[in-house]
């Protein structure tokens, strides 16, 4: 998008030119560059062991089996304008649940 240097207003293409829609004022396009990005596939990483190694523990109680420690993390499952997902997992039995807002 370009504005008039004399009026600020919006100019629009015209032919091979910009062109002022208040004032008339006109000058050559200017050729845009948009710079080509290539991405590169991602590497996961997978640590062989206890699957939940680094996971921050809570103190909730497991409705399985009594358990008061569990690890948590948060998941986006629904779109981006709403909350996260908070999930356990019981350090004992390993049972996985949500937390329901």
């Amino acid at each position: 998008m370009e504005f008039c240097p004399q009026c600020k207003s919006m100019m629009m293409p015209s032919g091979g030119m910009m062109k002022c829609r208040k004032c008339g004022f006109e000058k050559e396009k200017t050729k845009k560059i948009i710079e080509k990005k290539e991405f590169k596939e991602r590497e996961i990483t997978v640590l062989e062991g206890d699957e939940a190694a680094g996971l921050p523990t809570i103190k909730v109680k497991c409705e399985e089996c009594g358990n008061k420690t569990a690890y948590w993390w948060l998941r986006q499952l629904r779109s981006a304008d709403e909350s996260e997902t908070r999930f356990f997992r019981c350090t004992k039995c390993g049972r996985t649940w949500r937390e329901y807002d």
